[in-house]
């Protein structure tokens, strides 16, 4: 459930930020509704991927000082409450985006640890397919709201009554829709503070495979001298240098198309106007029709393409899966970008929005998925979450270019047609263009990443296994060793 919240609260955002921009940045006389100046915009949408990259930095080296465990509940604190105070919304946001942060590390080295190496892939990508079903109950929580609030106020479209088509029960539902994120997040809390020491002797009878909880070697590893370097030294530059550089150089690339793509996909449809055009709705009929074109994405491609990973990671393997996910979305973002306009006539839109949905389906049965997994599996027990940790942070970093860059760069290269406060910029085709090629570039960075399966943790970082009987029989430790 971590990763549900996690990703209904990074992403139920794009639903909303249309309605705000009506609600406080409307325009007396104005042809259009309003909408967020550039800098509001940027930092609504961008200030909790900032407070992401700082809590995976932050809590995977934490996660290594002083167990997993032990902070893997101040991650939920923050997500409840700043789900739930929406006084400043960017202010809160930010430490929404540091709680969300903390889950990535920790939730994939907690579940490598104690997954065997037959099913760790599954296992680790089972954790983060639940951000399929978090994207989707974004949609179809703002799907009731707006239908609800829209049956109520029977309001005018923007071009019959400016004033009238924003009614002012509309500030409710931005307000419900982002708090909502909350709930999730509060009983998932509660399940993981309940959660057993013996949590993999109760998952392998739930999954009906035998687990062999890994975490308990990590003491023992730790104390050899050969496996005592740090983060900063020659010998982990030596064996996982070039390993890191590959985690983070692709899922920093990928989470610059990811997120653009994610974030803005109400932009693309409008453009190509399978969205209808603003000023034909009123505010809360807009938020019903970007909330279903999310929805059925989401249901019919990134759902899937999350589960599809999970069924097949361990048979087809990380390494096959990532470069399979980057070329195929580096095929299809070209192929809609190309012959861009050909996409924008009426009768082509339905062609449009498949194959973007393939791009989807291709991110989740690709990099969105393996770039999580593989940092909890190449590296050193007592430096694991850190790396991972490192490895988000960098993605959140590309997350957070898509999501600044995206904004500006999609406006239109005529001044005319651009949106209010922007500067003219490269154009929707451009920008298509500019992420298929940052696709290709994953695809040749996932060369530098090794394959971890059917290998056990200790044989991907090279730690040797200690098989002395009195090690053996020394009981489990519940903690991690610091660095």
């Amino acid at each position: 459930m971590g990763f549900f919240t996690d990703a209904y609260d990074l992403f139920s955002i794009s639903l909303v930020t249309k309605l705000l921009g009506r609600i406080y940045y409307h325009v007396e006389g104005a042809p259009k509704p309003g909408t967020l100046p550039p800098s509001v915009s940027a930092a609504v949408n961008g200030v909790a991927l900032c407070g992401t990259l700082a809590g995976q930095l932050f809590f995977g080296w934490l996660g290594d000082k002083m167990g997993r465990k032990s902070v893997y509940g101040i991650t939920l604190i923050l997500m409840v409450v700043c789900s739930g105070v929406m006084a400043t919304l960017c202010f809160f946001r930010f430490w929404l985006g540091f709680g969300i942060g903390g889950d990535y590390p920790l939730s994939a080295t907690i579940m490598s640890e104690y997954a065997n190496k037959k099913t760790r892939g599954a296992f680790i990508a089972a954790v983060f397919a639940m951000q399929g079903f978090g994207i989707l109950a974004g949609g179809i929580v703002s799907l009731i709201v707006s239908a609800a609030f829209d049956h109520r106020f029977n309001a005018p479209s923007y071009q019959d009554d400016p004033v009238g088509s924003t009614v002012k029960q509309a500030d409710y539902i931005w307000r419900i829709i982002l708090m909502f994120g909350a709930a999730p997040a509060a009983l998932t809390y509660y399940w993981r503070m309940k959660m057993p020491e013996t949590a993999p002797a109760d998952m392998s009878k739930v999954l009906q495979v035998d687990i062999e909880a890994e975490e308990t070697k990590v003491e023992k590893l730790a104390m050899e001298p050969a496996n005592s370097f740090g983060l900063f030294s020659r010998e982990f530059a030596r064996r996982h240098g070039l390993h890191l550089l590959g985690t983070t150089s692709t899922w920093f690339l990928l989470d610059i198309a990811f997120y653009s793509q994610n974030l803005f996909q109400k932009d693309i449809f409008s453009a190509i106007g399978w969205i209808p055009k603003a000023e034909t709705m009123n505010a809360i009929h807009e938020v019903f029709r970007i909330a279903k074109a999310q929805t059925l994405i989401a249901l019919f491609s990134t759902v899937p393409g999350y589960w599809c990973t999970v069924a097949l990671i361990d048979y087809m393997g990380r390494f096959a899966i990532q470069l399979m996910g980057f070329f195929f979305m580096t095929v299809f973002m070209f192929a809609l970008a190309i012959p861009y306009h050909h996409w924008t006539l009426a009768p082509n839109r339905i062609g449009f929005v498949v194959m973007y949905s393939l791009t989807f389906f291709f991110a989740n049965f690709g990099p969105n998925a393996t770039t999580f997994v593989v940092p909890a599996e190449i590296f050193p027990a007592r430096l694991r979450s850190t790396c991972h940790g490192i490895s988000a942070a960098s993605g959140k970093a590309g997350a957070i270019i898509g999501a600044f860059g995206f904004l500006y760069a999609s406006q239109s290269q005529d001044k005319t047609q651009t949106d209010a406060g922007y500067p003219p910029g490269i154009g929707m085709r451009n920008s298509l263009i500019v992420l298929g090629v940052i696709n290709f570039l994953g695809m040749l960075f996932t060369f530098l990443v090794p394959e971890p399966k059917g290998k056990s943790l200790e044989e991907m970082t090279g730690e040797n296994e200690d098989d002395s009987p009195e090690l053996d029989m020394q009981p489990p430790s519940n903690r991690t060793v610091p660095v």
